[in-house]
């Protein structure tokens, strides 16, 4: 088990961390979201031994020090995919991931990289040179040498942030898949909601220095603490509960994402529209509600200027009010 008790962190006296307390159990994929400088990556490099903090960092009970005491940072059973990969550019996509893997037992040797580029699906590139490679495949061959001494901890920032989104999907399902089956520890600084909701066990929400929230993604999703929570996965609107109610506080406010918004020719709630954008399954529209703008989604384009009526269900309205 990870324990973090009273982690902190500043960057000469601009805390970026404050007082972060979290145990993640043996075999937890946690992710990690939040807005651009909260912290995620710093996390990820305290727990890795980085940088010093005050406070205590364990992993079973060892205590797991920072460069005050560690001349060269981390240990042996973690293992840090940083944004930037740090690969061999003369060596070859093999070589790379079997860089750190013993020679004495080369047929071992030789079946390992070719597991872990299966894994990555980079097995038809094994022979060409980390140099003549694209963002993402040198992302793909830095995730492989990450697991080649297979860790019990492994700490990934934004790991598919360069690669194509048509191969992103099913390197996600695969990867996870692995370290599920190995019963590795894994925690992913993300932007991707994709990588918070469906492959995490917990989210943990960074915002001003502390932790915001943290729960299961189903929960946090179905029931986000505040608009900063729900935006992270995705586009949420912030309604008053009396446009849909006319009997409740005028001042109570519900989030509600696209998709739970729905067109009805029977609503007296009114809506101009103001753009569809196409997302391929639906489209997203932006309308005028009361002077703010709204976001629905819609199986068809609307017109410019279109005026609708929009509901939501009252299974919704009771579930976020």
């Amino acid at each position: 088990m990870l324990q973090l008790k009273n982690v902190s962190f500043s960057y000469d006296k601009t805390p970026i961390l404050k007082n972060i307390n979290l145990k993640i159990e043996k075999g937890q994929n946690v992710s990690i979201i939040g807005a651009s400088g909260c912290g995620k990556s710093t996390l990820l490099q305290l727990i890795y031994g980085l940088h010093h903090t005050d406070g205590i960092i364990t992993w079973n009970g060892k205590e797991l020090l920072g460069p005050t005491f560690n001349l060269v940072p981390g240990e042996d059973f973690i293992k840090y995919l940083a944004q930037d990969f740090d690969l061999m550019p003369p060596l070859s996509v093999q070589e790379n991931v079997g860089k750190y893997l013993s020679n004495m037992y080369p047929v071992k040797k030789k079946r390992r990289i070719k597991e872990l580029l299966g894994v990555v699906e980079m097995q038809d590139m094994a022979n060409v040179k980390a140099s003549k490679l694209s963002g993402g495949q040198q992302q793909r061959v830095a995730l492989a040498r990450a697991l080649a001494n297979e860790p019990e901890l492994i700490l990934l920032d934004e790991p598919f942030s360069h690669i194509d989104h048509f191969r992103k999907n099913n390197l996600r399902r695969r990867l996870f898949a692995y370290l599920k089956e190995k019963n590795i520890t894994c925690i992913i600084a993300t932007h991707d909601s994709t990588d918070a909701l469906s492959f995490a066990d917990e989210t943990i929400v960074l915002k001003n220095t502390k932790i915001h929230a943290k729960d299961a993604p189903f929960n946090l999703y179905q029931h986000p603490k505040d608009k900063y929570v729900a935006s992270l996965f995705g586009d949420v609107n912030e309604i008053h509960l009396n446009q849909f109610s006319p009997d409740a506080n005028s001042k109570k406010k519900i989030l509600l994402y696209p998709d739970e918004i729905k067109i009805s020719k029977s609503s007296k709630l009114k809506v101009k529209v103001l753009k569809s954008y196409f997302k391929g399954n639906a489209y997203l529209i932006k309308a005028a509600l009361s002077g703010q703008t709204i976001f629905f989604e819609n199986a068809s384009a609307l017109e410019i200027n279109e005026i609708v009526g929009i509901k939501v269900s009252e299974a919704i309205i009771t579930k976020r009010s």
